[in-house]
């Protein structure tokens, strides 16, 4: 008995024929999919703190499933009293099945908890189908206990499609359950 993700198998039945009516593709491989999601997240105050960046990574990995990496600066910076290859932040990369996981509570779970939620904003697409959203506040995902957070601090999330461009992105996206703003 093999696991499939919900949202995987929301791509293969419902997204695929609605793609295909929309687009008019000849072909299912014509259609774009998501190939990865990255999450990243700088912790500026780490220069003064290294543990910071040690709980960032343990709460990245909470939120994800996945063992979050420390980023590390690459110049030394005198102003912001930052040195070269001190953590700065923390990243995780996922694919496959903990992609499609991680989106699902994402949309179905962590988006309804923002505060005065409007919906999500077009103007994340780069110009090729990728798309960009920043989360100003990690508890909304039910994985970080409240108590346990000894800074709140935001990330950035990039949904990384195969589109050609920003009308297929957000066409998949839309299809896929992210709730956009009406124009």
């Amino acid at each position: 008995m093999s696991y499939t993700p919900r949202l995987k198998k929301k791509y293969t039945e419902e997204v695929i024929t609605g793609m295909q009516a929309k687009f008019n593709y000849s072909n299912t491989m014509q259609v774009p999919k998501i190939t990865k999601v990255v999450l990243n997240q700088g912790v500026g105050a780490a220069v003064n703190d290294k543990k910071l960046v040690d709980s960032a990574v343990e709460e990245m990995t909470k939120i994800t499933g996945q063992k979050a990496l420390a980023t590390y600066s690459k110049k030394a910076i005198s102003n912001f009293k930052l040195r070269e290859k001190m953590p700065i932040g923390c990243k995780v990369t996922l694919r496959r099945e903990k992609m499609y996981d991680f989106l699902d509570r994402l949309i179905s779970v962590s988006m309804p908890r923002i505060r005065d939620f409007q919906g999500l904003t077009v103007k994340g697409f780069d110009g090729r189908g990728n798309w960009t959203m920043g989360i100003t506040e990690q508890i909304i995902f039910p994985e970080i206990d409240i108590d346990k957070v000894n800074r709140i601090s935001g990330m950035d999330i990039t949904v990384v499609t195969s589109a050609e461009n920003d009308e297929q992105g957000l066409e998949l996206l839309r299809l896929m359950g992210f709730p956009f703003k009406k124009d």
